[in-house]
């Protein structure tokens, strides 16, 4: 199947950036959120983005001029039309289920239905659409515009054609596809959350200080950031909606998410996003 629109639900963080990497790509692409405000803090992430990119060198000014083709919409007026839906929003089963619901409803036929979900399982997704073998997950990486990997998932039922279309998709728009089963946390969160959680561990336990831990992990494993850093990126609801899932989905006491990181989420301090999490950031 060609794919010719791209149809992004959320305008957070991950789907600004997904949204921008397709409109890049020469695709025809649409990003959905129902908070006007949250369409506007978007369209002005993309700009800057693609600013940056531009003022390096790493796009050219037609490349750059695509952007202002991306439609913002607040409610799914044009998703008929859309040939690849890709669903971003907050990591909650629930939500994401009602979301492919209404999408399902409302696309073509030969649409595919995709998510960027880090950690729930595309056939409890798929399951509740018509089109199972057209769902599949395709995890971006933060920040999407310069992240090189998508982990694509391929659910119980995903069929052949949709696996191979979609990491076609993702090539077009410069990334590297690697394919994981569905399974929690799949290939990366799998290995990356327990890491951070216990990084989280080691502080709660007095083992260290934020900043020897992470010192450790970058100076002893080279690793560009520490864990602690990292959670801070990726957020820390984020990273205990993966523990949780992992622990419920697994069953093993290693996926227990640390006490500390509970505190932290209960009292907002999600990281970057917030200002606040293990580092302190300005607005």
């Amino acid at each position: 199947m060609e794919i010719r629109q791209i149809y992004v639900i959320g305008a957070g963080t991950m789907g600004s950036g997904i949204a921008q990497v397709a409109a890049l790509a020469g695709y025809y692409t649409t990003v959905m959120d129902i908070i006007p405000e949250q369409l506007e803090k978007a369209k002005g992430i993309i700009q800057k983005s693609v600013e940056k990119l531009l003022s390096k060198g790493q796009l050219t000014a037609e490349q750059a001029s695509r952007i202002e083709e991306i439609c913002y919409e607040k409610e799914m007026k044009s998703i008929g039309f859309a040939d690849l839906v890709i669903e971003a929003v907050v990591e909650d089963l629930s939500a994401k289920q009602e979301i492919f619901r209404q999408a399902d409803g409302l696309c073509q036929e030969q649409a595919i239905l995709a998510s960027n979900t880090s950690s729930i399982s595309i056939t409890q997704l798929a399951a509740v659409t018509r089109r199972p073998q057209q769902v599949i997950g395709m995890h971006f990486m933060n920040p999407v515009p310069l992240m090189r990997l998508v982990e694509v998932v391929r659910g119980l039922l995903t069929s052949a054609e949709t696996l191979q279309t979609v990491l076609h998709v993702c090539r077009q728009m410069g990334k590297e596809p690697i394919e994981a089963n569905d399974s929690p946390g799949f290939i990366s969160n799998r290995i990356l959350c327990p890491m951070i959680n216990e990084a989280i561990f080691a502080l709660q336990e007095g083992i260290g200080s934020r900043d020897a831990i992470d010192a450790v992990m970058k100076l002893g494993m080279n690793h560009p950031m520490g864990p602690l850093a990292l959670a801070d990126l990726i957020g820390l609801d984020v990273v205990l909606a993966v523990m949780e899932i992992l622990h419920r989905d697994l069953g093993e006491d290693k996926y227990r998410p640390a006490y500390l990181l509970r505190k932290m989420v209960a009292a907002g301090h999600l990281g970057r996003k917030t200002g606040r999490g293990f580092y302190e950031y300005a607005s």
